[in-house]
């Protein structure tokens, strides 16, 4: 059974720490957080969602039954929830488990699986198998992954002496680089400012358009207040020029300019 990981303030600790576990096992589930009130809420294998019944505190308390295989995880009374963990309770008394981590292991960090008894014992000539692909059979008895990797992800079994363990889903946690995860403000930023300043320049682009075709117009009037039978409105026409003379592009130069000036020094404080 497969729950989503959620990112929260609020956490759940297992113990012991493994997926698989045998029945009357005592497993205490506890949960941690900057709260005062806690749960630990249950969704079972037949589609019940339930709470625990024996809390202490913030530790959800439970002798083990098959009934108990589920995916836990905690909430708090303001509603805040942890990421949620798969348990496995094993009905075969005499077969072995798969001791595997409950939490997703981090990539890059290393793991050690293995394969155990009722009495703990560890056992040795192990089959390993990931995804039902055979990948270990040797007397080491523990599965080693020294740097694990998003292709690590998957479900794992072991088997020993004929008997087979239930299969667990072991997640892998990508993480992001400082640098990475620093970077996406800054270029958020800088595209921020670049989205600002093309929509400033189509503007005085616009502006500068609009403003030749006024000087087109003045230029028709002009030619007309020279020709004959028009000296009469020559002093209107003169304001009317003065009035919709276009400014000299060199000035649209100079605002561009300045804009480039300010998002370049802006860009450079980003830094």
């Amino acid at each position: 059974m497969l729950f989503p990981d959620v990112h929260s303030a609020a956490s759940l600790t297992v113990s012991p720490d493994r997926v698989q576990h045998f029945t009357s096992d005592s497993v205490s589930l506890t949960c941690e957080g900057n709260f005062t009130e806690w749960r630990v809420r249950k969704f079972s294998e037949d589609g019940r969602l339930s709470d625990c019944r024996r809390m202490t505190g913030s530790t959800c308390n439970i002798n083990t039954s098959e009934s108990d295989t589920g995916v836990y995880w905690c909430e708090s009374g303001s509603g805040e929830f942890s990421s949620a963990v798969n348990i496995t309770v094993q009905n075969d008394g005499n077969g072995p488990i798969l001791v595997s981590p409950v939490h997703p292991v981090t990539e890059g960090a290393s793991v050690s699986l293995s394969c155990s008894l009722r009495t703990q014992k560890i056992l040795s000539n192990v089959f390993f198998y990931h995804n039902d692909k055979l990948i270990q059979n040797d007397t080491r008895g523990e599965l080693k992954i020294s740097a694990v990797s998003k292709s690590d992800e998957g479900f794992y079994k072991c088997q020993s002496s004929g008997r087979e363990s239930a299969q667990s889903w072991m997640s892998v946690k990508v993480t992001v680089s400082g640098a990475d995860s620093s970077s996406s403000p800054v270029w958020l930023m800088v595209g921020l400012v670049c989205g600002v300043s093309l929509i400033i320049i189509l503007l005085l682009l616009l502006y500068r358009c609009r403003q030749s075709k006024y000087s087109c117009f003045t230029r028709s009037i002009q030619s007309e207040s020279h020709s004959p039978g028009s000296s009469t409105n020559h002093g209107v026409n003169q304001d009317e020029t003065h009035e919709y003379n276009s400014p000299h592009p060199g000035q649209y130069l100079n605002h561009l300019n300045n804009i480039i000036i300010i998002n370049i020094d802006f860009l450079f404080s980003l830094h």
